[in-house]
This record gives C-alpha cells, sequence and structure tokens, in this order.
C-alpha cells in the first residue's frame, strides 16, 4: 500500500501547465466569488478593550455611522464582565453581520490582576464553538456564526506617560489570539506635541515588551504603500463623537468646545479617518483571514495536541486521522479494561475483607451468645438453689409453728385442770 508522503510525491510529479486552444470560461470564477459572498453576506466581529468612560461606544458609532444604542456602564463593578450585541448592517447591497464585543468594567477594580482573563477566556470560547463545530459528523458551517473575534481595538488612556501595566501585560495575553489595534482614545485632550511623544514612547514600550499588534499587509502591491505608511501611524489618536455640528457650509460630525470645534472625520485633527479607512475599507477581509489562518489555527493545533492528534510519528512520518483515532481508541479501550480490571480487583478485594469482616462479627455474636447461655445457666442455678433454701426454710417455719401450737395447747390444758 503506497504511504502518504509517496501518494503527495507522485500526485506533484504528475502535475503539468497546458494551454488552452480557445476561451473556456472559468477567468469568470472571481466574479462567481463575488456574487456568492455579496448572496451570504459577511461577518466580521469586534471587541472594545478599555477602561469605562473612554469612548469605546461612541466610536463605534462614529466609525459606522450609526446609533448602536449602548448603555453607559458603572464604574462599580467587582469583575469584568463582557457583553456581545450583534447587528445587521447593509451598504449598497452587501449585507454585514457586525458583532461588537464590549468589556464592562474593565480596569475599573482595585485588584486589576485578572482584568485580562475575562476577555482571554471569551476568546477561546469562541475559538473552541468553531472548533466543536468542525469536528462534527454533520457540519453546517454554511450557516453557521462564526463569533471569532476579528480585530481587538485596545483603548489606551491618553495620559501622555505611557502605558499601564494592566495595557502591557493584557496585549501580551491576546496577542497570539487575536489581531490588535492600540488606539489612544480622546486624544483632544493632549497637544499634538505631547501626542507625538505619546506615540513613540508606547511603541518602544510594546516593542521592548515583545507585544506583536497587527501589521497592515504590504504583500498586495494595490494597497502596499498605503498600508506601509497607516503602519508608521500606529497607535491611531481617535475622537469619536454622536454629535453634528455646522462648520461654514457643512455639517460634520465634531465636539464642540469653548476654544473652538474638533472634527471628527478632519485628518489635521485626529487619526479617525486613517482608523476607518484601515479598519472596514481597506483590511476588513485580512483581519478575517488572519484570525482564521494564524490565530485560530494556533488554537487549533494546540487543542488537537492535547487531544493526542499528531501529524507525524516517533519516525517523523506522516501519520493520517484515522491512524491516530485507531491509536486513541486502542489506547482508550486498553484504560478501560485496565480499570475494569482493577475495579474488578477492588470489587473482589472488598468483597474478601467485608466477608472476613462478617465471619469476625459471627464469631464475636457466637461468643456473646455463649457468654449469655453461660451466664443465664448460672443464674438459673443460683435461682433454684435460693427456691430450693427457701423451701427448706418454710418446711422448717412450719414444723417449729406447729410445736409452738402444740406447745401452747399443752399448756393451756395443764392449767385448766389446775
Amino acid at each position: 500500500m503506497i504511504d502518504i508522503q509517496t501518494a503527495l510525491f507522485l500526485q506533484n510529479d504528475l502535475t503539468r501547465s497546458l494551454k488552452q486552444s480557445g476561451h473556456v470560461g472559468f477567468d469568470s470564477l472571481p466574479d462567481q466569488l463575488v456574487s456568492k459572498s455579496v448572496q451570504n453576506g459577511f461577518v466580521f466581529n469586534i471587541m472594545c478593550i478599555g477602561e469605562t468612560g473612554l469612548g469605546k461606544s461612541t466610536l463605534m458609532d462614529s466609525l459606522f455611522n450609526t446609533n448602536f444604542e449602548s448603555q453607559p456602564s458603572p464604574h462599580t463593578l467587582p469583575s469584568v464582565k463582557l457583553k456581545a450585541h450583534t447587528y445587521e448592517l447593509q451598504e449598497s447591497m452587501v449585507r454585514l453581520k457586525l458583532t461588537i464585543c464590549d468589556t464592562v468594567g474593565y480596569g475599573d477594580q482595585i485588584n486589576k490582576d485578572d482584568s485580562f482573563k475575562a476577555v482571554v477566556d471569551y476568546i477561546d470560547q469562541q475559538f473552541e464553538a468553531f472548533l466543536q463545530e468542525e469536528l462534527k459528523i454533520k457540519r453546517s458551517l454554511s450557516t453557521y456564526h462564526d463569533s471569532r473575534t476579528h480585530i481587538c481595538l485596545y483603548f489606551i488612556c491618553p495620559t501622555g506617560h505611557g502605558l499601564k501595566s494592566l495595557d502591557l501585560v493584557c496585549m501580551k495575553m491576546l496577542d497570539s489570539k487575536v489581531n490588535i489595534i492600540p488606539i489612544i482614545a480622546k486624544a483632544d485632550t493632549i497637544s499634538k506635541t505631547e501626542l507625538a511623544k505619546f506615540k513613540a514612547k508606547i511603541n518602544d514600550e510594546l516593542r521592548v515588551n515583545g507585544v506583536q499588534i497587527y501589521q497592515f499587509p504590504t504583500d498586495d502591491e494595490s494597497v502596499a504603500e498605503v498600508n506601509t505608511t497607516m503602519n508608521s501611524h500606529i497607535p491611531f489618536a481617535v475622537v469619536g463623537s454622536t454629535d453634528f455640528v455646522r462648520v461654514g457650509n457643512k455639517t460634520v460630525r465634531a465636539r464642540q468646545y469653548p476654544w473652538g470645534t474638533v472634527q471628527v472625520e478632519n485628518e489635521a485633527h485626529c487619526d479617525f479617518v486613517k482608523l476607518r479607512e484601515m479598519l472596514i475599507r481597506t483590511n476588513m477581509e485580512d483581519m478575517r483571514e488572519k484570525t482564521h489562518t494564524r490565530h485560530y489555527e494556533l488554537y487549533r493545533q494546540k487543542r488537537l495536541e492535547e487531544m493526542g492528534f499528531t501529524d507525524v510519528d516517533s519516525d517523523n512520518k506522516p501519520v493520517s486521522f484515522q491512524q491516530t483515532f485507531e491509536a486513541k481508541r486502542s489506547n482508550h479501550l486498553a484504560e478501560l479494561q485496565a480499570k475494569e480490571d482493577e475495579v474488578r480487583q477492588m470489587f473482589v478485594v472488598r468483597v474478601k475483607e467485608k466477608e472476613a469482616e462478617l465471619k469476625e462479627s459471627e464469631k464475636e455474636l457466637h461468643a456473646k451468645f455463649d457468654k449469655l447461655k453461660k451466664d443465664h445457666a448460672e443464674e438459673k442455678r443460683k435461682l433454684e438453689e435460693s427456691r430450693k433454701k427457701l423451701e427448706e426454710e418454710f418446711v422448717e417455719f412450719n414444723r417449729r409453728k406447729s410445736q409452738m401450737t402444740a406447745h401452747h395447747t399443752l399448756t393451756l390444758g395443764k392449767s385448766k385442770k389446775k
């Protein structure tokens, strides 16, 4: 039987390039793919991580030019809770199922050691749900709602002093699980000079601590130049707003202050437009692809290895899934048999111990019975002796009574004669 490696070699060796003598029509495959994708719609999942009050919900409303009607979060929650909401959006016949996951209460606790744990658990749960769907015999991946997180927008507090330890720990825990884009929230609270220094300090701290953030791809010539430029702008300094202000002859999304107006979509004021271009208009599909081909594959590989599956054996030869399954099944049956033998042996030992205990108890009962029987016989003997003694005393008492009566009668007779 030909092994897998030989079969792959023969398959590659038999592949040849040919020329057609006329038009066939498979050059329409990209159009077919686009048509099918538009028909099925798209899924995109965003996670927003940041302290309460940094404007996460406002930025989401600004990015998608709608109102998600999110409720404000309190600062008094004892632990971090994740709330995911899914929305159906449509633009020019393209449907998008958008899920926004917010980290409610993140960074509000006095003890922030486990603040990132809920986030990590949530991401792993979505990976696990997709993996379980893949492993089913009857799969429905075409209709399955993919809830895996495609991008994590990490909101940084605009302190101007660098990242907090919680920021570094959380991003380090997540960089192998999700695409991370750090953004400076409420960037209109610090000056341009401070903002430039703040960005440089954040990038230095990320590099020193080995945090891998998402880099816009530069392998596609059509977007290589703009993505290279935008990579140098990370972290994006953004401002969000739900208010519209009239500036000149235009009504723009902006924040109104006594000293002036900050326009959200003015690139001279903030990086909101850059973020929207990179996140939605240019690299959304790459983020979806990276999530599946990199982050999910890492999780899948780890989980399958934990289950005992492998691609190669001890001799570094390819192993099929069937071989691994049969080996696991044999090992499992052997373990079950060993466990059954152990339980049976334990049962036999327990039965013998119980029999010994019952025999010992029976001996003790017989000994107690014999003792009680002996005590009863002794008590009966004593009672019999006491009865005989009492009878003898009674007979003696009656004899003496008779003598006394006779003596008394004789004495009375003599007295009458006189």
